[in-house]
């Protein structure tokens, strides 16, 4: 297997300010681990094969911390080092956990398998989103670090984030995230990507804590001390031991005994699209609701979104050789163009599958000198983005917990109590976590579930669709959604940032939103008029014959719809040969950030199809606001029918992006 190389380019791990020292692991029986007394940051980790080489003395560097000298014990000075912590795992949680036990000036040894790769997600699974309270706790854990992370990540708490409707693409609650973090000073939500929070992660870390190519796969508690066996056969012996190796931690097994994961019913399929919406300013994520599937996108910065498609199916299902964006878009058919456009905007290459699995709250996290934490104790659902999240929150006070601990072993000049710290760890975190675990299966079945009208999914009696009644499940949700969402944004978001240590409690003034993000959440054609990119009349159906319409946005140079070209009119004259279109037909204009359509008294008429499927004619010589999506119809016949659509212009996706293809709503 490769090395894995990471390069500290904008981090300077704040460890000069510790003493550092020699220590030693035993391992076997006369082997030992040596430790060097300095930090280099070229991340170059050793990896299996190296391990390989080097069976009977393997060398390690690792950075450590000595203990300050503070206790007094009748009337003299004791000194007393700190726990000696062995860390399973060297994903996000694993990683802030070291981080934040290292900060506190313990002895930390971190164990991953492979640093390459991110486990359970891969390289290239993208983006994960780190919101207010995790950003908060990174930030009481390391200030320069967490600054870093919001450097690199992108931020979408700034602006409009929601539900909306699967089909129609119109809009069934907005969230509002920035206030909960504005108002207590948080940073605001940001994704980044995995592989560059990984790197700023062990950048932080130091290459001397982390060992690559290292697999624990057993332990044993000594009740005064913990020795875990690798892989390979190696041992290595802490005071403590935190599991943090994920969903499917050996650690936990080895804990628990073995036990299934659940199945969460759905199987999800990922990808990443050079693409440039043209709400990418006022938007920052969408969840798209329908029946017994979802879809969820959301900008990650440099040109790119990412989206997930969850559908209802069971386990282990495998797609046909280059058949995963075929079937999307068969499932996905008749979509609104926002998931449509997205699908086709990426790659086959680019989309990975897989089966979404979470574990049931546990009253025990832990026993003796083991503890859990992270996914290895509640993997939860994707739904509320919060599993990196509480992986961060714990790591924050468990560290917390043990550097309690280790204060009051000094005062009292008795032996650090291990056990009692990590007790009170679990009984801190149990109960969030279980609430957020829930809220996240709560958000899967509500997204999966959710029906716009009577007759969805009935079957036999799914004719009801077409009269276009509301579900009552959509209406009740909504008005539940209404008065609970900003009770739990704020309870979520805030999470107990006012109980940080080490983090001023001061409002961020470089996180802000745009002046006009308050009248988008009020105002849907005040979003609509915030769209950034050109209007277009693209004709289809059967018979389209037409060439696509481009309108203006200039209030001067309205559009005539006729038979005949009008040579006399200001503006642009489209010519329309059928015979259910009038000489002069319909007037399209722009005025006040929208476009109307007035019909001329035409013979025939003009009609407007609306996002939910609902026709109706256009009144003569008065004027229609038409929106994105939505269907125009000059004539009954349907000869002369047009899709409103709102593109990118190349020119501003090059700017944006780079690519150079019209790319819309």
């Amino acid at each position: 297997m490769a090395s894995s190389a990471f390069f500290c380019n904008s981090i300077n791990p704040s460890t000069s300010v510790f003493s550092r020292t020699h220590f030693s692991f035993p391992i076997f029986s006369t082997s030992t681990v040596e430790f060097s007394s300095f930090a280099q940051y070229n991340f170059h980790f050793k990896t299996k094969k190296s391990d390989h080489q080097n069976k009977r003395f393997t060398q390690v560097k690792a950075v450590v911390t000595e203990s300050p000298t503070v206790a007094e014990s009748n009337g003299k000075l004791s000194e007393q080092k700190k726990l000696r912590i062995l860390v399973a795992g060297g994903g996000i949680g694993g990683l802030v956990f070291a981080l934040a036990a290292k900060r506190k000036g313990f002895e930390v040894l971190v164990f991953e398998k492979d640093l390459s790769a991110i486990r359970g997600e891969g390289q290239y699974r993208g983006p994960i989103q780190v919101q207010s309270n995790a950003l908060a706790a990174l930030e009481a854990i390391d200030l320069e670090v967490a600054e870093e992370v919001m450097r690199a990540g992108c931020i979408t708490g700034d602006r409009i984030n929601g539900l909306v409707d699967g089909v129609s693409g119109t809009w069934y609650c907005k969230f509002d995230t920035f206030t909960p973090a504005a108002e207590r000073g948080l940073p605001v939500t940001r994704v980044i990507s995995r592989m560059t929070l990984q790197q700023i992660l062990a950048c932080a870390v130091g290459e001397d804590v982390i060992m690559n190519a290292s697999n624990v796969i057993n332990f044993q508690d000594n009740e005064d001390k913990v020795t875990v066996t690798l892989e390979n056969g190696q041992q290595f012996e802490g005071d403590l031991l935190v599991g943090a190796d994920g969903i499917w931690s050996k650690v936990r097994k080895n804990l628990f005994g073995p036990k299934e994961a659940t199945y969460s019913g759905y199987t999800c399929y990922t990808g990443i699209a050079d693409f440039v919406p043209v709400d990418i300013e006022s938007v920052g994520y969408r969840v798209f609701l329908g029946h017994k599937q979802y879809f969820v996108s959301s900008d990650v910065g440099a040109g790119k979104m990412q989206w997930y498609a969850f559908h209802n199916e069971p386990p282990g299902g495998v797609d046909s050789p280059n058949g995963k964006k075929e079937r999307l878009l068969k499932i996905f058919e008749g979509w609104c163009d926002n998931v449509i456009d997205l699908l086709h905007a990426t790659d086959e290459d680019a989309i990975l599958r897989r089966d979404i699995y979470d574990r049931e709250p546990v009253f025990t996290w832990g026993k003796g000198r083991v503890t859990l934490l992270g996914d290895s104790i509640h993997a939860m659902q994707p739904n509320m983005g919060q599993g990196g999240c509480m992986a961060i929150e714990d790591s924050y006070q468990l560290a917390l917990e043990l550097d309690k601990a280790w204060k009051q072993s000094i005062e009292s000049g008795t032996p650090v109590d291990v056990v009692s710290s990590l007790k009170s760890y679990e009984r801190t975190r149990r109960l969030r976590v279980a609430i957020i675990h829930g809220m996240a299966r709560m958000a899967a079945i509500m997204a999966s579930t959710y029906k716009a009208y009577l007759g969805v999914g009935l079957g036999p009696l799914s004719f009801l669709t077409k009269y276009r009644i509301p579900h009552p499940g959509r209406v009740g949700g909504r008005f539940f959604i209404d008065i609970a969402m900003p009770v739990m944004l704020n309870w979520v978001l805030g999470g107990n940032s006012s109980k940080l240590e080490g983090r001023p409690l001061s409002c961020r003034l470089s996180d802000k939103a745009s002046d006009q993000l308050q009248t988008w959440f009020e105002d849907d054609n005040a979003l609509e008029r915030a769209l950034n990119g050109e209007w277009f009349l693209l004709p289809f159906g059967d018979d389209a014959v037409q060439e696509p319409i481009c309108l203006s946005r200039d209030e001067n140079i309205p559009c005539m719809v006729g038979s005949e070209s009008q040579e006399d009119f200001p503006g642009k004259s489209i010519v329309i040969s059928s015979p259910q279109v009038s000489k002069m037909h319909a007037r399209i204009s722009y005025k006040d950030g929208g476009f109307y359509v007035i019909d001329l008294q035409s013979e025939h008429g003009t009609f407007i199809t609306d996002n939910d499927g609902r026709r109706s004619r256009v009144p003569p010589n008065f004027p229609t606001l038409f929106h994105p999506s939505e269907a125009i119809e000059f004539g009954s016949a349907g000869k002369a029918k047009f899709r409103v659509k709102v593109m990118k212009s190349p020119a501003k996706i090059k700017e944006k992006g780079g690519n150079e293809i019209l790319q819309s709503v």
